[in-house]
């Protein structure tokens, strides 16, 4: 078979499937995961929950970052009637302050960053089989959740939360 045969033949048979496609009637739905994260009441009450435990960090890394603007604000006013070797030794206190502060700081959004990916995979989780129930019951023929465009005519994002906020926040 030549490439202008194979040609026609895959052209043909697209014609084939879509006059058969358009015989019957095709359901497509959409739900925006964005707003689901967003609306949801376990999304909100997994907001919550991170919020609650690391809230009390949150704060010492503030008080952290307050004393050593503090520090480093009392330096510079110093510096000029410091000593060399006074103002060498306040100097590099200051350096392995901000070493510490950062390896902190940088621990800190590791440890935030982990949990949020926890809850929120647990969250996307629910809101599948959500999704999934609604396909099922609904007798939907495709469900988006990544699209460029769509209509409100498809989007069943609010069908998705208000599934997902009727179960609670397990």
């Amino acid at each position: 078979m030549n490439r202008l045969s194979f040609n026609a033949l895959a052209a043909s048979l697209l014609v084939f499937a879509a006059c058969h496609v358009q015989s019957q009637e095709v359901k497509i739905g959409y739900v925006n995961s964005d707003r689901v994260l967003r609306e949801a009441n376990p999304a909100k009450a997994a907001q919550a929950k991170l919020e609650a435990e690391f809230s009390k960090r949150d704060k010492e890394m503030g008080e952290i970052a307050g004393r050593l603007k503090a520090a480093s604000e009392k330096f510079d006013k110093d510096a000029p009637t410091l000593s060399e070797s006074e103002r060498g030794k306040r100097q590099r206190d200051l350096v392995d302050q901000d070493r510490e502060f950062q390896r902190k700081r940088r621990e800190f959004q590791e440890d935030l960053t982990q949990r949020k990916n926890e809850e929120l995979s647990a969250v996307v989780e629910r809101a599948n089989k959500v999704i999934k129930q609604i396909y099922e019951t609904e007798k939907y023929d495709l469900i988006l959740q990544e699209a460029v465009f769509a209509g409100p005519k498809i989007d069943i994002t609010d069908k998705v939360v208000k599934a997902l906020n009727a179960q609670g926040a397990k």
